[in-house]
C-alpha cells in the first residue's frame, strides 16, 4: 500500500470517525449539542482536523443526511422486497409506509438532519445529490404503480411523501394519539394508492 493510499484510508476512517460522532451525540442530546469544538474533543483530534474534513457544522449535517437518505433507501426497498407478488402493490406501499415511519421514529436526529436543518442540500433539482435522488426514487418505485390513471407518478411520489412526512413529525412531536398510528398509516395506504 502506497503512502497515498494510506493517508486516503486514515483520512476516510477520521470522517467516519466524525460523522457517527455527530450523530450519536445529536441523537442523545439534539442538533444543539453537536459543535466542532464537542466533536473535536470526543473523537480526539484538533479542531483544525475537524475542519480539514468539513467547514462547519452545517457541512456536518449535510453529510449526516445523506448517509441517512442512503439508509433510508436500503431500508424501504427491504421491506418492500420482503412482501411477495401475491401479495400485491397495497402490500408494498404499506411496507413501505411502515418502514418510513419506522425509520423516523429511530433515528429522529438523523431524519431532522435530512429533512428538518439546514444541510446545505438541494432538493429536487438538478444538482441534488444522488443519495436524495435515490431515497426519492426507492418511494417511486413502489408508489408510480398505484398512483392512479393520469396522475403524475412522481407528484403522486411527493404528496404522499409529504404525507408520511407529516405522520413522521407530528407524531414524534406528540400532536398525534400514539394509538392510532396503525390507523393511520392503514387509512393514508387506504385512501391514496389505487389498486
Amino acid at each position: 500500500m502506497s503512502v497515498q493510499e494510506r493517508k486516503e484510508r486514515e483520512r476516510a476512517g477520521r470522517e467516519r470517525l466524525i460523522l457517527a460522532t455527530a450523530r450519536e451525540l445529536a441523537e442523545q442530546q439534539g442538533w444543539d449539542a453537536v459543535t466542532t469544538r464537542r466533536l473535536a474533543e470526543r473523537i480526539e483530534y484538533s479542531q483544525p482536523v475537524l475542519y480539514s474534513h468539513f467547514r462547519g457544522k452545517r457541512e456536518i449535517i449535510g453529510a449526516v443526511a445523506l448517509q441517512g437518505a442512503t439508509e433510508l433507501a436500503a431500508e424501504l426497498r427491504a421491506a418492500t422486497s420482503a412482501t411477495s407478488a401475491a401479495d400485491g402493490p397495497r402490500a408494498r406501499v404499506s411496507a413501505l409506509a411502515r418502514a418510513y415511519l419506522d425509520f423516523a421514529e429511530r433515528n429522529p436526529a438523523v431524519y431532522d438532519a435530512m429533512f428538518q436543518l439546514d444541510g446545505g442540500l438541494a432538493f429536487a433539482q438538478e444538482d441534488t445529490p444522488e443519495p436524495l435522488k435515490d431515497a426519492f426514487a426507492a418511494l417511486l418505485e413502489n408508489l408510480g404503480e398505484v398512483a392512479g390513471d393520469g396522475v403524475h407518478p412522481g407528484v403522486f411520489t411527493e404528496l404522499f411523501w409529504a404525507a408520511l412526512h407529516g405522520l413522521a413529525t407530528l407524531t414524534r412531536a406528540g400532536r398525534l394519539p400514539p394509538e392510532y398510528a396503525e390507523r393511520r398509516t392503514r387509512l393514508l395506504v387506504d385512501r391514496l394508492a389505487v389498486v
